[in-house]
């Protein structure tokens, strides 16, 4: 014998399915804090790859010159264009300024640093793999609330 009816399982369904929008929606709340992580921690790995390679600039053009494979571009050109990205594009990123921008800029210069390395450790790949992932959130969903772009959105809206 059934001691469900079928309103009694109709309820059911409607109270789990009404947990669960709430807890969906207080979930919700972190993904501005989770975006900014996100960019933080991205950001801060280029950028401090791009401090070392400007502690030892001699280093850096050796590196880019025999380690490197750079396709297409002299090693002096790319070793610039390296550096220079992974100073200014994480600073963008972390910000939020030009977010989809940097974030782009950043997962093509991570594309690039896989590629052109004909040894990399497995770790250091899924490192990469991981930097991919959460740059590819950023330029799909953009970077959230948190953002300089969201700021100068609003203050352009006001108008």
């Amino acid at each position: 014998m059934n001691t469900y009816t079928s309103e009694s399982k109709k309820s059911l369904f409607s109270s789990i399915g009404n947990l669960y929008l709430y807890i969906a929606e207080k979930v919700n709340l972190l993904q501005p804090l989770t975006l900014l992580a996100a960019r933080v921690y991205v950001g801060w790995a280029f950028f401090a790859s791009g401090l070392t390679k400007l502690r030892d600039w001699e280093s850096t053009l050796l590196l880019f010159e025999y380690e490197y494979q750079v396709p297409v571009l002299p090693f002096e050109l790319a070793a610039y264009l390296g550096t220079i990205g992974e100073l200014v594009l994480p600073v963008l990123l972390i910000f939020g300024l030009t977010t989809r921008f940097a974030a782009l800029g950043l997962f093509f210069v991570n594309i690039i640093a896989v590629i052109s390395l004909e040894d990399i450790a497995p770790v250091a790949y899924a490192e990469h793999v991981l930097w991919g992932v959460l740059l590819a959130q950023v330029v799909i969903f953009s970077g959230g609330f948190l953002t300089v772009d969201r700021f100068i959105k609003s203050v352009f809206n006001k108008k």
